[in-house]
């Protein structure tokens, strides 16, 4: 009997047939294993994403419904992989991890929204999709949610921002005149821009009050201090900002213009009080500006000077003249800004790194906001390094011009170095009663 054959550019035909349906069958049983929108990516987005992608948010795009999502999957995918979004730009090997505010997706989200995207975005059953979130549209402080509605706001006088323009300032003074008639402890403050197109101008800004306790010393106290991706400042528990009933309010707010002018935009700052006659045991004096420069006789950052096509590191050394607890830090450079840390060194010589932002955005001004089991503690004397490296090479994606020589300024394409840190000022009795809490916490997390 003649052996059978089969034409070899048959058999080839045959082959890659059998191929394409194995490779099929094998998308297949993937497809149906992947992740869904309905089922394992919404409730990430819901959790994480929403409060800025949705049609009043400050992002490009709504990510409410599935049909809105599946548009953007892949740039979704890449943004998220990337660690560029949800914007977390806190370096996780070093310094304190542990945060009230932490938006970053774990390894494990991240991974669901690659497989995903990479299986074709696929829906799933509907019936399962969690209902979206309850989300302020902006006409609400965000702090409402959780204090109900703020004791008295205030609010900047009307600015005209320019549509297309470059950077632009606003810094008017108002009254304090008869807004509370006695002193009284700040429990948190919020500020923002007016819905809906003030917030998506307002880059960052402060509101201050100046005023004059009874002993006639001059003082003056954050009531909001605003930055795209920051939320409000509220203080840890017994813990409160005092602030008289006279002074005067300073609004010093940095816009950044859209495609369409913005008439008559006014910032407001909501604030939140303690009860009448209560005392809370801490007081804080809000976030606070520590620079690094040289100072001294020099102004203001002075010595900020980066030449053309370089990377350079600056320093600045703040030494505490006595204990504090820092609750948030928040760094501030523009955009050649690419690192800033906040390191402590303690008075026995021990060095410890608080907190450290490797992948600084210009366009995201977020306060990294500790718990409060972490919240460093510095007894006096302890020296505070900040330190800040620039980029002003071709390497660095948003940099305007590399060729440029950069100096100290307001606007975007100048510079800046300096670090929020929100400070309560501690007694020693105060310290050394909270240290020993720490330790006694430590040893019991240990079994101690």
């Amino acid at each position: 009997m003649r052996p059978h054959f089969v034409p070899r550019a048959l058999s080839t035909a045959l082959s890659a047939s059998a191929l394409v349906l194995a490779v099929g069958a094998l998308n297949e049983v993937a497809a149906q294993d992947a992740p869904t929108f309905s089922a394992d990516v919404a409730p990430i987005l819901f959790e994480n994403c929403v409060r800025c992608h949705q049609p009043d948010g400050i992002g490009p795009m709504s990510l409410l419904s599935y049909q809105e999502a599946r548009r953007y999957a892949s740039r979704i995918r890449q943004k998220v992989e990337s660690g560029e979004m949800p914007p977390w730009h806190l370096d996780k090997t070093v310094g304190i991890q542990a945060y009230k505010n932490d938006i970053s997706l774990s390894a494990r989200q991240i991974q669901t929204i690659v497989r995903w995207a990479d299986a074709g975005a696929p829906e799933g059953d509907p019936s399962v999709l969690p209902p979206a979130p309850d989300i302020p549209d902006g006409r609400d402080f965000v702090l409402t949610g959780e204090l109900g509605p703020p004791d008295f706001v205030i609010q900047s006088t009307p600015y005209t921002v320019q549509a297309n323009a470059q950077d632009q300032w606003w810094s008017p003074n108002v009254s304090f005149e008869g807004v509370i008639d006695q002193p009284r402890y700040v429990r948190a403050t919020e500020m923002k821009g007016s819905y809906p197109n003030g917030a998506k101008v307002l880059h960052h800004g402060h509101v201050t009050l100046s005023m004059v306790d009874e002993q006639g010393r001059r003082s003056s106290r954050p009531l909001g201090r605003q930055g795209v991706g920051k939320g409000g400042d509220l203080f840890p528990e017994n813990t409160g900002m005092l602030i008289q009933p006279e002074g005067q309010v300073n609004w010093n707010l940095h816009y950044f213009p859209i495609a369409e002018v913005v008439e008559d935009e006014q910032a407001i700052a909501g604030v939140w009080l303690y009860p009448e006659g209560y005392v809370p045991e801490y007081e804080t004096i809000g976030e606070q500006r520590f620079t690094a420069d040289m100072g001294g006789d020099m102004p203001w950052a002075g010595d900020i000077v980066l030449p053309p096509h370089s990377v350079k590191v600056q320093q600045g050394v703040h030494v505490m003249d006595r204990p504090v607890m820092v609750s948030s830090f928040r760094p501030h450079m523009h955009m050649r800004g690419r690192e800033q840390s906040v390191e402590a060194i303690y008075p026995d010589g021990r060095r410890e790194m608080l907190g450290k932002v490797d992948n600084y955005s210009h366009f995201w001004q977020i306060s990294y906001a500790f718990e409060d089991q972490v919240a460093p503690l510095l007894p006096k004397g302890t020296v505070l390094l900040i330190t800040t490296v620039w980029d002003n090479t071709a390497a660095n994606p948003i940099n305007p011009d590399p060729r440029q020589w950069v100096v100290f300024g307001q606007r975007g394409v100048d510079e800046m170095s300096h670090v929020w840190l929100g400070m309560t000022y501690l007694t020693d009795e105060q310290f050394e009663r909270l240290s020993a809490e720490r330790t006694r916490m430590a040893a019991a997390e240990d079994g101690g």
